[in-house]
């Protein structure tokens, strides 16, 4: 296990370079001069010229690119002129928003989209699996930011029960915090949760299949056991995986929806990066959101062995 772990880590290494060299060259062929904008109209070519020579950005390309990479190496994503603070610091400054959201969003997924799935696959080919099939559908249908909209029309501006934007930290107390996170969180969670049922409905089609469920039937199991500790234990790899992917993606991609709701995320970072071409900020974020995914993803890869002992002994083999 250890060794395969090892493996997992070292594989990180090739696609945390090629997201690099991606992300970098792609901002830096983007139309725009950082160091005018930064300044404004009214600052003149000799400190435009300045600025640029102090962001280093009068090096050739591939120097710049050089420097930028060793300095990730040493742990160093830049400092950003804009916010006039280190990448690192501006990342985790917004990062509670988008944490907060992601979780939240990935709880009210798993609520509603495990049991969905599981009664689906439990009814299949009944009307009660085809409406949660078109539920699910719709839910993929959907754009969160429009989803995002019409929550914050009615229970925003009708029915005046949540706020329409903004953010209060966890600090501020429980309640008004939830109350800022909940429509945004509702927002994501739906999409979330028609990708999780259909995959959970899949795996425990797959599972109630196998000649063990139809051996625990002729025993004369009851059918809560059946559902429960058998088929949905044996289909949890598969919704694990969709749910370690869901969840990276709530943390990497909910930029939309945190502007739409005026969140202080991650997306909101990014976003005003992107207008003051502050380029260290948007590499150095894009880079973080990567690492984050993938951590989400090789944490999934670490819980296969704690659930099904197969892996273990596979892995081992």
């Amino acid at each position: 296990m250890k060794g395969y772990f090892l493996t997992r880590i070292l594989s990180l290494v090739p696609v945390l370079l090629i997201v690099s060299v991606f992300v970098f060259f792609l901002i830096h062929l983007t139309p725009g001069d950082p160091a005018s904008v930064i300044l404004g109209p009214q600052a003149t070519p000799e400190e435009v010229e300045q600025l640029r020579e102090q962001m280093g950005l009068n090096l050739p390309l591939y120097q710049q690119f050089f420097e930028w990479f060793t300095g990730i190496l040493r742990g160093d994503l830049g400092w950003s002129i804009s916010q006039n603070k280190s990448v690192i610091n501006a990342f985790f400054e917004h990062l509670g928003p988008t944490l907060s959201l992601a979780v939240l969003a990935q709880g009210i997924s798993i609520v509603l989209a495990i049991p969905m799935g599981i009664i689906a696959a439990k009814k299949r080919g009944t009307k009660i699996d085809q409406s949660v099939m078109v539920v699910a559908m719709l839910g993929l249908a959907i754009p969160s930011f429009l989803l995002g909209l019409l929550l914050m029309q009615l229970f925003g501006i009708k029915l005046q029960w949540l706020p329409v934007a903004g953010y209060e930290p966890l600090s501020s107390g429980l309640w008004e915090h939830l109350k800022h996170m909940i429509m945004p969180a509702m927002a994501l969670g739906v999409i979330q949760t028609a990708v999780i049922v259909r995959m959970t409905r899949s795996s425990m089609l797959d599972v109630l299949s196998t000649n063990y469920i139809k051996t625990a039937y002729a025993k004369g199991l009851k059918e809560r056991i059946i559902y429960y500790k058998h088929a949905l234990r044996n289909a949890s790899i598969a919704i694990i995986t969709v749910l370690g992917e869901t969840f990276g993606s709530l943390i990497a991609g909910a930029v939309v929806t945190e502007t739409v709701f005026n969140l202080p995320g991650i997306g909101q970072l990014v976003m005003n990066s992107i207008l003051r071409r502050d380029y260290e900020v948007i590499q150095g974020t894009i880079l973080l959101a990567v690492v984050s995914y993938l951590a989400v993803n090789l944490v999934v890869d670490m819980l296969y062995g704690v659930i099904d002992p197969r892996v273990r002994m596979s892995r081992k083999g």
